[in-house]
């Protein structure tokens, strides 16, 4: 989890029967991925069926947490309670070859490059759940 606490926490995500591992490993810190048992092609959001060769059968994977950011905005109107004003949203591919959904933080937006590198860390919600948010990759 990240060291912050921030002023707003959000509502805990609800998963479904097939979300659940992905929103477990939040929990635990840890970003998961759904690849396709059959073919190979990963699958996000997780869903029952591959996309590509319609098997049912799956894999949950531990991420390296690695992306890069594809595109991103800064939402105006309307103000959502649950987010702390200013907030950004992140269109982010992860090294495996998978396209996210996520926040930017750490970073101002004139500092944002598309292609920047990226990680992934983890945010503390309501009842004791996490979300994943992406932040300019440390240099190691």
């Amino acid at each position: 989890m990240s060291d912050a606490t921030p002023a707003v926490q959000r509502p805990a995500p609800h998963g479904s029967r097939d979300s659940a591992f992905f929103w477990e490993g939040c929990r635990r810190g840890v970003l998961m991925g759904q690849r396709c048992a059959d073919c190979g092609a990963w699958r996000h959001p997780p869903r029952p069926m591959c996309p590509h060769c319609q098997s049912v059968e799956r894999e949950e994977v531990e991420l390296s947490g690695r992306a890069t950011l594809y595109s991103w905005a800064k939402p105006v109107h309307p103000p959502l309670p649950m987010f702390e004003p200013g907030y950004l949203i992140a269109l982010v591919d992860l090294e495996e070859g998978q396209r996210m959904l996520s926040n930017l933080c750490d970073v101002s937006p004139e500092a944002i490059e598309i292609g920047m590198p990226l990680e992934v860390f983890f945010v503390e919600t309501a009842e004791g759940g996490a979300v994943h948010q992406f932040r300019p990759r440390q240099a190691s």
